[in-house]
């Protein structure tokens, strides 16, 4: 892995897991030497954050990682929305059943489980990748692939604020599990409803979460 790319990723699990908060500063000097590589790597890498939107330039050295307010998530969820409700309805009318029939038992299996513990969350947030992969597959176009990677990488940021909800999360799972049931049964309307429907409650929780924080 070059050197760019290992600082790059280093640095993006920093800010998505919250090691690396708002406002933080990221001297050049300082990243430079905490991540082991030279200021040429270290300046590709954080050009990258830049372009994701997770880090902007406050001086010619110094570089902060982005704050993210309500107003953030909005727009945010508007675009997620507009996305998500489209690869709902195509990877009904062209995906792989059986694949989604698969995601939708394991929904039920963590359904019945409960999520009752942080490696619980875990393992659920882990599935939601595998339904996330499985969903750019079937719908297969690069264009609506490449613009919901940018939307989730902000995502595991804001998802951060829903995790320490028990029922939020229990309700995320049986919505998910209607998702990828009304895509396996080749129902676009029901799947781009579905994924409405969650949406619409992810976003009321987080900004409940944000409210209940200030």
């Amino acid at each position: 892995m070059r050197a760019s790319d290992r600082a790059y990723a280093t640095l993006l699990d920093e800010i998505q897991s919250g090691a690396l908060a708002p406002g933080a500063v990221l001297g050049e000097v300082e990243q430079a030497t905490r991540l082991g590589v030279s200021r040429t790597p270290l300046r590709e890498a954080l050009s990258r954050l830049a372009a994701d939107g997770l880090v902007a330039q406050a001086s010619a050295r110094v570089t902060v990682v982005t704050a993210i307010d309500a107003d953030d998530i909005r727009d945010l969820f508007q675009v997620r929305r507009a996305l998500e409700e489209t690869a709902a309805r195509l990877a009904a009318r062209d995906g792989r059943p059986a694949t989604f029939a698969g995601l939708a038992g394991e929904f039920a299996d963590i359904e019945r489980r409960g999520v009752g513990s942080s490696g619980d969350a875990d393992g659920y947030f882990a599935l939601i990748a595998r339904f996330d992969g499985a969903l750019d597959a079937a719908v297969d176009n690069d264009y609506l692939t490449a613009a919901l990677r940018t939307v989730r990488t902000h995502l595991v940021r804001v998802r951060r604020l829903a995790r320490d909800k028990p029922a939020r999360l229990a309700a995320s799972v049986a919505e998910h599990r209607l998702i990828a049931t009304a895509i396996a049964e080749r129902d676009p309307e029901l799947a781009a409803s579905a994924t409405h429907v969650h949406l619409h409650n992810a976003l009321t929780s987080i900004l409940d979460s944000l409210e209940a924080q200030t």
